[in-house]
């Protein structure tokens, strides 16, 4: 349960150092990527709460669900229509469920 979250920590650590910068052009891609990949770690999360997490399936989600935002965001560029709007909330409701169920969890364990 701890590997996604040191992961997501080292990863912010890495990003808030980091001299990196994202043309304005690719920010709708990148956005939608990181909350493919949030939606994906926080899914691994509660995965591992019900205690059914599988690797392969945490990391196939995790590349798929990035992939396939980035693709619905560049198709939507294509033809003009913001398709990654759909991405952002379809990737946020998850989020908001999966984080919700993970604090039930933690609530029913009495850490929070």
């Amino acid at each position: 349960m701890w590997l996604p979250i040191l992961g997501l920590i080292l990863g912010l650590v890495i990003g808030w150092f980091s001299p990196f910068s994202v043309p304005v052009e690719y920010s709708k891609y990148l956005s939608v990527a990181i909350l493919a990949a949030l939606d994906s770690v926080l899914g691994g999360i509660r995965a591992a709460q019900e205690n059914h997490f599988d690797s392969v399936v945490f990391l196939s989600g995790f590349f798929t669900n990035i992939l396939l935002a980035g693709i619905l965001a560049y198709v939507g560029d294509r033809i003009g229509v913001d398709l990654f709007l759909a991405a952002v909330v379809a990737f946020g409701v998850r989020l908001f469920n999966n984080l919700a169920i993970i604090r039930r969890h933690l609530l029913q364990k009495r850490i929070l």
